[in-house]
């Protein structure tokens, strides 16, 4: 029962504070993972490829995937309804008086200041993940090598996905969907 409290209450703060969508989610699972336990910095990295090519919001996905890997169904439908509560308080209160709420200049000019916030968050998750995917430092820990640093097969990827998605004209059109099955065909091939 613990538990359960504990994956909504995580889940909770994090669907209260983590203005801009479910990227800005990414540095409250990180602070999640160190603060419980509950799964590592690579097995995040993992939840977040299956949350993105997963229909639905990424912190959604986020939320049920831990959930469930912690608590089983009842772990997943809790994390989720912690995440999300949040979402639907202010979105009722908001609509109950949104004419006056968003005519007020205070409440405009706080929001105009929530971007760069969400933008930050944002961007710091972005960060983290690059870190994760493209670079092994665990691995440069125990070694001592330098070349252990970087994860060479992920970086060509990385590279190659960009490549082909900014400007290679045949290729730069196609639906993301192709682009994340072609990579995970790619790391079964090559054993990422």
């Amino acid at each position: 029962m613990m538990l359960y409290l504990r994956l909504f209450f995580e889940f909770f703060k994090t669907g209260l504070f983590a203005v801009g969508g479910g990227m800005a989610t990414l540095p409250f699972l990180y602070d999640i993972s160190d603060k419980t336990g509950w799964f590592s910095h690579a097995q995040l990295a993992d939840m977040i490829a299956v949350s993105e090519s997963t229909p639905g919001p990424i912190g959604v996905n986020m939320a049920t995937y831990v959930g469930f890997t912690t608590g089983g169904v009842p772990g997943a439908l809790v994390a989720t309804l912690g995440l999300v509560t949040p979402s639907v308080i202010v979105i009722l209160i908001i609509a109950r008086v949104l004419q006056s709420f968003r005519q007020n200049k205070y409440v405009d000019a706080a929001f105009y200041g929530l971007r760069p916030c969400s933008v930050g968050l944002i961007a710091a998750a972005g960060i983290l993940v690059v870190r994760i995917a493209l670079f092994r430092f665990d691995l440069f820990s125990r070694t001592g090598r330098l070349l252990d640093v970087f994860n060479f097969k992920a970086i060509v990827l990385a590279a190659a996905l960009i490549v082909l998605t900014r400007w290679v004209k045949t290729t730069k059109g196609l639906h993301p969907i192709l682009f994340i099955l072609a990579s995970a065909a790619v790391g079964i091939a090559f054993r990422f």
